[in-house]
């Protein structure tokens, strides 16, 4: 069931409890729920995060973290959209979010890594372009 999501209130660096955002991605990622100690880890690690709630009872609908090197490299990950409410334009407004939020800080470039079924929606419809990239699996 899709449920419209027309009211949603996007935060930078939205509160967030622990158990709403493992609660989301385990939904959004189809995975069990694993408690993740996420805020520590957002607050140690990350230039920012933008939360998406729905407006009528502030539910947690999405999600994106924004890492980055203390310079001018930011990097989107976790980004994640409660099934629901997905095909809504949320994920989309995260990502633009995010990408503001690292320019404010100064950063000058936006970095994601995705699976290829992610393609169109990176790069075609939030605008990040194609580059080559290396990988080593640890």
């Amino acid at each position: 069931m899709t449920i419209d999501y027309p009211a949603t209130d996007y935060q930078w660096r939205g509160a967030l409890t622990d158990p709403e955002l493992d609660a989301l991605h385990a939904e959004g990622f189809g995975l069990p729920v694993q408690p993740g100690g996420w805020l520590a880890r957002l607050e140690r690690h990350s230039l920012g995060w933008v939360t998406a709630r729905r407006a009528a009872d502030a539910a947690l609908v999405g999600f994106v973290n924004l890492a980055w090197d203390g310079g001018v490299h930011a990097f989107l990950l976790d980004t994640v959209v409660a099934p629901a409410a997905q095909r809504q334009g949320i994920a989309t407004r995260l990502v633009a979010e995010a990408a503001d939020g690292a320019r404010a800080a100064g950063c000058a470039w936006l970095h994601v890594d995705f699976e290829p079924q992610l393609r169109a929606f990176y790069l075609d419809a939030c605008g990040l372009k194609s580059t080559d990239a290396g990988l080593l699996a640890l």
